[in-house]
Order: C-alpha cells, then sequence, then structure tokens
C-alpha cells in the first residue's frame, strides 16, 4: 500500500471530484464511500466493458492537519491476467486472431498502468489546488519547549525567550511529503534518501 501527504489547500472531496472527472467516463466506474474527512474512492471497469479483462483499485483520501493523506490499496489484476491469457492461447491457435483480440489488448495494457494514472490525477490536482509534499506556512512553525511560543521554521532560536530550537526543526519527504526528524538519512515512510 504506498500513501502520499499533500500538505495545502486541498481536500478530500477535491480528490473525489478529480478522480471522479477522470476516470466515471473512460471504461471505468467510480465509487465513493465514507465522510467528507475519510473517502474511500473504489475504481473500476465498466460491468459491462466491451473489451479487456477486469480491474479495480481502492483510494483512500484522510484528512490530516492542514492537508490529505492518500493511501493507494493493491490493483486487482485477476481479470486482466485471464484477459492476457486469452488472446495469447487464440494468438497460438491462430495468428490472424490477434486482429480481432486488439481492443482487448489494448484496453488490459491501459489497465496495467491504473495505479500510475491514479498517482498522476492526485498530482495533477495538488499541483492545481496549490497543495505540495512540503509542510504549509500554517505547519512550519516550531513551539519553543522553554516558553511555548510559536516560531518559524528554520529560526535558530526562540523569538520570544532565545533558547535554541535547533535540533527540533522538521522536514518533509520531497517524494512522499512524510515529516520527520532531521537527524533521519532516510524517510521512515517511503525509505527515500534524505539529500545532505
Amino acid at each position: 500500500m504506498e500513501q502520499r501527504v499533500y500538505h495545502g489547500p486541498i481536500t478530500p472531496q477535491d480528490l473525489v471530484e478529480a478522480l471522479a472527472g477522470e476516470f466515471d467516463h473512460t471504461g471505468y466506474r467510480v465509487q465513493v464511500l465514507g465522510d467528507e474527512d475519510h473517502r474511500v474512492i473504489q475504481i473500476a471497469t465498466a460491468e459491462r466493458a466491451p473489451s479487456g479483462g477486469q480491474t479495480s483499485l481502492t483510494v483512500h483520501a484522510i484528512e490530516v492537519e492542514d492537508g490529505v493523506l492518500v493511501r493507494l490499496g493493491q490493483q486487482e489484476w485477476l481479470g486482466i491476467a485471464a484477459s492476457i491469457g486469452v488472446t495469447a492461447l487464440a494468438a497460438l491457435r491462430n495468428p490472424f486472431s490477434l486482429v480481432g483480440r486488439l481492443d482487448d489488448l489494448a484496453q488490459d495494457l491501459t489497465s496495467i498502468q491504473l495505479t500510475e494514472r491514479i498517482w498522476a490525477a492526485i498530482e495533477r490536482t495538488a499541483s492545481a489546488l496549490g497543495a505540495s509534499h512540503q509542510l504549509s506556512e500554517t505547519l512550519r512553525r516550531l513551539t519553543c519547549a522553554y516558553c511555548g511560543s510559536s516560531n518559524p521554521v528554520g529560526s535558530p532560536s526562540c523569538a520570544a525567550c532565545g533558547a535554541p530550537l535547533g535540533s527540533s526543526q522538521p522536514i518533509t519527504c520531497g517524494k512522499c511529503g512524510f515529516a520527520f526528524s532531521p537527524e533521519a538519512n532516510r524517510c521512515p515512510q517511503c525509505g527515500t534518501p534524505v539529500p545532505a
């Protein structure tokens, strides 16, 4: 299960609308469950699709402080594999039968890329709304451990009492948006190395 965090002006409903607009009319059907701060979006091939095998994928859009956590489940591959198998067997029996199965093969290849297409739609939506994997200005504040005052991220010392803030500066992963301590050399969420 892959997940990413988008910080900024984005809501689970924004992702529901984007994914429904992208997939509800292109041989897939979209079903939305859950409440406004945790949407479950199920994307599956249409019930009576004219070509290709069946596949499905579930997307969780969960509201977090100043953003959205997006989790993608594992794509269902059995229907695609069966359709590709039928195409291969038909081609073994009669190579000219491939001409009649080109639509099935094209749809199967498109369905194999469903996960990448969903992430691309989510990235476009987040970018259009001004959300990113970087901490938003709302969260880019540090609380001084000594006096409790709020300070901008990057400040070496507290503006109110002068106490050092250096070791408590958070950073975010450029790939998945997960916030963590700068002492880590890899993102604890996705394992991406932290640049020096």
